[in-house]
């Protein structure tokens, strides 16, 4: 909760003085038009020093300027314009923050908002600055800000039983970077029409936190609580792509609002050679993934019991406002019952890395920390599919039974405004799923280099083909004596839901008395319903060494359901 409490002072710090600019009133009529002038002389300056810097051919995308004596006049000027900032913020804190705070509040609190609020006499220091290139219409700017104040900051905590928990944060120490997007671009003093501000990154932080006249531990989960509805409150207020709009000069300002652009689709396939967290028995996996941590926007898997590679299959669907700067998060943990989970590890993939209305799977390696990844400790994989659609963009996907329906995302099923009728005649509009059902053909064509699981060094290699939710399974013929075999053997599966089944590969050693693992291949049949027909090498997951050639067909046979 103390980290929490910490980065909340350190955005309100932030916001209040980034608002408190244009905000207060005092501040306003004694030198807003010095700040306009100070921010548009400050956009040409960088802009120009840039130019200096760089020719047009050697200009980079991201230009930094780190220099602290470029910034000194503008500390200067901060510095004198502090207690109007200081006066706006008590005000601005109430307004923006307390309601967002009041919509998370969890059902144990009966209130949650600030008592007191000023930022002291210590104003914040900038110490970076860079300009985001690209945008022809405006000027973004990043500041990196440093803050070691004496605030007087008390929130005032009231839960149903009658308990008051006046909560003081002193002695704080915040570095973040915000983000302020002058736009659009206008001929009209002060040359841009509207800020937008937003918390960029949120880096280090230090404080004291003092509960006054309570126990904070006197009520049991008291503490998780706050802190989650102030993490909530944090990601939906101000943390990027989340962004606030002060307008400058008239005008409508709505394209500069967070709008959705598109959905990311993710298949939670499987991990493995996950770290065992269970001094007895294995790890209980289970996953959590998110784009914006935010509690009603993060999903969580099923709990694998006992198992170190387990296999989910599961479907999940984000909502995505930036794919240049937004990443999608998994966590892996330890379901430990009535106990907190452990973190087994996690990993994130950077959805600009993604090609629009093109899956791509991925094999994540898992770390202990996104921030800082110092140790090489192998704590396990995750593998992925993931699929972003813009909205208004058609991936191809189509019914081919109905012209008019397609697939718009891949782990959820076809929906169609159908029409029907009421036994009165009347019209009406019924939901229908439909289900994918087909003929998944698989050709075992051949191995390389298998591992050899005899004295002599070679194997009898044979593979048993199997779709995970129907159980059905078939057998290649035994390669005798021999590493690099070649099967040539064809299987058809009829598969009645296609979107939610898996193809498992499994390579033995035939023995006389027995037989030998020699590694595993596990695939969803999301590229075979995508392109209808592929050939592909895939590695063996458990062996040494290794690689299966097939060559997959799809012929579908869409059945429908009433929902």
């Amino acid at each position: 909760m103390s980290f929490v409490l910490g980065v909340v002072i350190g955005v309100l710090v932030g916001v209040s003085l980034i608002v408190g600019f244009v905000k207060s009133e005092n501040y306003r009529s004694k030198c807003r038009s010095e700040l306009a002038t100070t921010i548009a002389a400050f956009a040409r300056m960088t802009l120009e020093d840039s130019r200096k810097i760089f020719t047009p051919e050697q200009h980079p995308s991201w230009v930094v300027f780190s220099s602290q004596q470029k910034l000194n006049w503008l500390n200067s000027h901060l510095e004198k314009i502090w207690p109007f900032v200081d006066e706006a913020a008590s005000e601005l804190v109430r307004s923006s923050v307390e309601p967002i705070l009041e919509q998370y509040r969890p059902m144990i609190l009966a209130s949650l908002k600030f008592s007191k609020f000023t930022l002291g006499t210590v104003p914040p220091q900038f110490t970076g600055i860079s300009i985001l290139e690209g945008e022809s219409e405006g000027i973004t700017m990043e500041l990196e800000m440093n803050w070691d104040g004496n605030p007087s900051i008390i929130l005032d905590i009231m839960t149903y039983v009658g308990v008051a928990l006046p909560v003081q944060v002193k002695n704080i120490g915040f570095t973040g970077i915000f983000r302020l997007i002058f736009r659009p671009l206008v001929d009209e003093f002060p040359c841009f029409g509207a800020v937008c501000y937003s918390l960029r990154k949120k880096k280090k932080l230090d404080f004291m936190l003092k509960v006054v006249g309570g126990d904070m531990t006197a009520i049991p989960g008291i503490s998780d609580a706050i802190e989650g509805t102030i993490r909530d409150a944090i990601e939906d207020s101000i943390t990027w792509p989340v962004r606030k709009i002060i307008p400058i000069l008239p005008g409508d300002y709505s394209d500069l609002e967070l709008k959705p652009t598109g959905v990311l689709e993710v298949k939670l396939v499987q991990a493995k050679e996950l770290t065992n967290k269970d001094l007895i028995g294995k790890s209980d996996p289970f996953a959590e993934l998110y784009v914006r941590p935010l509690r009603d926007r993060m999903k969580k898997s099923k709990t694998i019991n006992n198992e170190l590679n387990p296999i989910w299959n599961e479907h999940f669907e984000f909502v995505v406002e930036d794919p240049l700067t937004q990443h999608l998060v998994v966590k892996i943990y330890d379901d430990e019952g009535l106990q907190a989970s452990e973190l087994i590890g996690c990993a994130h993939v950077r959805l600009n890395e993604l090609e629009p209305g093109k899956v791509k799977d991925v094999w994540l390696k898992l770390v202990k920390d996104l921030e800082i990844q110092r140790d090489q400790k192998n704590r396990g994989q995750v593998h992925l599919e993931l699929l972003y659609c813009p909205y208004g963009m058609k991936n191809g996907f189509s019914n081919p039974f109905v012209d008019n329906l397609s697939l718009t995302s891949l782990e959820k099923v076809f929906k169609s405004g159908a029409e029907g009728k009421e036994q009165n005649g009347g019209e009406i509009n019924r939901r229908k799923d439909v289900i994918v059902r087909g003929v998944l053909s698989v050709t075992v064509i051949s191995a390389d280099d298998l591992a050899p699981t005899d004295l002599m060094g070679k194997a009898d290699p044979y593979v048993v083909v199997s779709m995970k939710k129907t159980e059905t399974k078939n057998k290649t013929r035994v390669v005798p004596e021999s590493l690099n075999p070649a099967w040539n053997q064809t299987f058809d599966f009829v598969v009645e839901d296609a979107l939610h089944d898996m193809l498992i590969l499994e390579v033995w050693d035939h023995d006389t008395f027995g037989k030998d693992y020699m590694g595993r291949c596990i695939l969803t049949l999301t590229r075979v319903l995508m392109e209808g027909e592929y050939k592909e090498t895939f590695e063996l997951d458990g062996a040494k060494s290794g690689k299966l050639n097939l060559h997959l067909k799809w012929a579908p046979q869409p059945i429908y359901r009433d929902s």
